[in-house]
């Protein structure tokens, strides 16, 4: 399915897929997944399956939220290589703004890195000894882009498209534009005629047709209700958390509602429940569709694929 030149290392939820292109002059290594998981990120690439003697001469990503980026900064030292991200990223990187980047807003962790080659949308590379399209694929992130190989039909999605489904939207009154520019991405990777997606997390895939219809249906669903778009994030971020920190006091739940920016902020503007409240009905709908379950007082995330059975929490 995969040209030699590429080779995928499949992550889970916490990380996202390191897409590692392999050339005569060294590799390129497209996103560098979360903190917490360096040490196996350092492992995978020092394998034969990874790098096998060859130099990284460049990291890549795909956007710069933490389980993209958060390897950026240990590889860049191990290996002395460029960074290169997205021109719609840059300002936020420079500044490190975590706010924007929702790294401290959504109660994230990333090491601050230094990038040092901009990628525009339109641009064209050559990694891997393979050529690959930048296309602008605002939605889930803004600044977002994806990398398309013409010769094989390959694209690198990031969370723009993911199997069954994509990374979470800002809901509208957080911008405006992130919906419509979902729909937008979509249909403009549609045109593309992909054959093979690579995607943030999951597996690759074939079925391209299907995972977009998929996509068109759950952004209708979230065009008619935007609340089933705030609900979605809020479960998807506490999921995240409780992947990272593995397992969390079921009482502790409400402190995490009222500290962490964004869930505080869309409790604020949408639903406008009490932290007991909004942590309660949380935690009892991941746990009944499997997301979480309880082990004694505590609560613990279900890891699973994201391209088998479950993208994404279920929303409301």
């Amino acid at each position: 399915m995969l040209p030699p030149e590429v080779h995928v290392f499949v992550r889970d939820w916490l990380s996202a897929n390191h897409v590692l292109l392999k050339g005569r002059d060294g590799a390129v290594v497209v996103d560098t997944g979360y903190a917490k998981h360096i040490p196996l990120t350092r492992a995978l690439l020092a394998s034969r399956s990874g790098l096998d003697g060859r130099p990284l001469i460049r990291i890549v990503n795909t956007h710069c939220h933490s389980d993209h980026m958060g390897g950026n900064a240990a590889l860049q030292r191990d290996y002395r290589c460029p960074i290169a991200i997205p021109e719609g990223e840059a300002g936020r990187v420079a500044s490190w703004d975590e706010h924007a980047l929702l790294v401290g807003y959504a109660g994230q962790r990333a090491e601050r890195f230094e990038a040092t080659e901009i990628i525009r949308s339109g641009s064209v590379h050559a990694w891997g000894d393979l050529e690959w399209r930048a296309l602008a694929a605002p939605g889930h992130d803004m600044g977002a882009l994806v990398f398309f190989n013409d010769a094989h039909g390959i694209l690198i999605s990031g969370d723009a498209l993911w199997r069954n489904g994509y990374g979470f939207v800002m809901p509208p009154a957080f911008d405006a534009g992130a919906l419509a520019a979902t729909r937008a991405t979509l249909e403009m990777l549609s045109g593309l005629g992909a054959r093979c997606v690579i995607p943030g997390h999951g597996e690759p895939f074939t079925d391209v047709g299907d995972a977009l219809e998929r996509a068109l249906v759950r952004t209708a669903a979230f065009e008619a209700d935007p609340l089933r778009l705030v609900w979605h994030a809020i479960k998807v971020m506490l999921v995240f958390t409780l992947l990272d920190r593995e397992r969390m006091a079921a009482e502790r739940v409400p402190a995490w509602v009222e500290g962490t920016g964004i869930i505080r902020d869309f409790n604020a503007e949408y639903l406008g429940l009490a932290p007991e409240a909004l942590a309660e009905r949380l935690a009892t709908e991941l746990v009944k569709v499997g997301a979480l379950r309880r082990d004694g007082a505590d609560l613990v995330a279900v890891a699973s694929p994201p391209d088998r059975g479950r993208p994404s929490p279920p929303t409301s």
